[in-house]
């Protein structure tokens, strides 16, 4: 039943990622830096964390390739790849460092990072973009983190309770 959940959750956010909010980033932000909320990002780390990260790379490499194939990526694949890889580095820390907030606040941090410089590294590897790296770090991956970190924030409590009840429910399965 949670698992239900789960997808339904990354739907709504999958298309609420690529229709309403577009719209809510104020137009003077969209003149000097370039937000990206990726918020289904955000709960595929999630996912990585709290449940197992072959999870994980399973979610994040289905809804990113949705995301290539739907949102004007220029290549098939690097959303799919970023995304699902991002996942399963995320979930190397599971059950391996203790979780609470500032743990999972920085492995979504730098995860994130991860998916942004790697998502650059691929574009500007096959020639798709040619920004500096220096001003795409800090016009485009340290304000797509912080809003994305903002994102992570609001929704740590719903999130943690809902993937503590399914490993609850899988391990009373078990037994």
């Amino acid at each position: 039943m949670t698992r239900k959940w789960l997808w339904i959750i990354l739907s709504a956010l999958f298309i609420l990622e690529g229709t309403l909010l577009q719209w809510m980033i104020p137009e003077a932000w969209r003149s000097k830096v370039y937000v990206a909320p990726h918020f289904i990002l955000v709960i595929v780390l999630y996912i990585g964390l709290y449940i197992n990260r072959h999870t994980a790379l399973v979610y994040g490499l289905i809804f990113g390739l949705l995301q290539d194939i739907l949102y004007s990526s220029p290549m098939l694949g690097p959303l799919s790849f970023s995304m699902g890889l991002a996942g399963y580095l995320a979930g190397l820390t599971h059950r391996r460092l203790y979780s609470n907030i500032i743990v999972s606040m920085m492995v979504i941090a730098v995860g994130n990072l991860f998916f942004e410089w790697l998502l650059y590294g691929l574009y500007r590897l096959f020639q798709t973009t040619h920004l500096d790296l220096q001003w795409a770090f800090f016009h485009q991956m340290l304000p797509s983190m912080l809003i994305n970190l903002l994102f992570a924030l609001a929704v740590y409590v719903p999130v943690r309770k809902l993937f503590e009840s399914m490993n609850s429910g899988v391990s009373a399965s078990e037994e």
